[in-house]
C-alpha cells in the first residue's frame, strides 16, 4: 500500500522570494537558487540513496497553492495511494501531473488544507537541481 515516506518540501508565499532566499543564504547559510534549495540527505537505515526536500518562497500573490503556505510529502508507490484516499472518501484536487524528476497531486487533508503528495524519481532530480541544493553535513 502506498504510504507517505517523509517531508518533500516546505512552500511558503512571502512579499519577495527573492530578497527571502538572499536572506537565507547569508544568514544562514542556504545554497540558494531561483527557486529556492534542496536539502539533500541520505535514506535511513544507512543507505547510501539521496532523498531531497525542497525549500521555496514563493510569491504573494502565486495561485500554485492556497493559503499562506503548503507541505509537499514523498510518498511511495503513489498510485496505491491514491486509490485508498478515494475509498475513504479524500478529496483529490487535481489529476496526477507527471515530470521526470517524479509525479505529483494535490489532495484536502482532515483540516481542509490542500497538500501535495510527490512520488519522487530521485537519481533525476539529484541530476536536475546540479549544485542548487544545502547539503547536510550529519547522518
Amino acid at each position: 500500500m502506498g504510504r507517505v515516506t517523509g517531508i518533500g518540501g516546505v512552500f511558503f508565499k512571502v512579499e519577495d522570494p527573492g530578497r527571502t532566499r538572499d536572506w537565507y543564504r547569508e544568514h544562514l547559510g542556504l545554497h540558494t537558487d531561483e527557486y529556492g534549495t534542496s536539502f539533500e540527505w541520505l535514506e535511513a537505515d544507512g543507505g547510501s540513496e539521496k532523498g531531497f526536500t525542497q525549500w521555496s518562497p514563493f510569491q504573494q500573490r502565486s495561485d500554485y497553492f492556497r493559503g499562506e503556505f503548503m507541505i509537499n510529502y514523498r510518498v511511495e508507490d503513489l498510485d496505491s495511494l491514491l486509490d485508498s484516499l478515494r475509498a475513504k472518501g479524500v478529496e483529490i484536487l487535481d489529476e496526477v501531473q507527471a515530470y521526470e524528476y517524479g509525479r505529483f497531486v494535490h489532495i484536502v487533508d482532515g483540516d481542509g488544507v490542500a497538500v501535495e503528495l510527490w512520488e519522487p524519481n530521485n537519481s533525476t532530480y539529484d541530476d536536475m537541481i546540479g549544485e542548487g541544493r544545502t547539503k547536510s553535513t550529519y547522518r
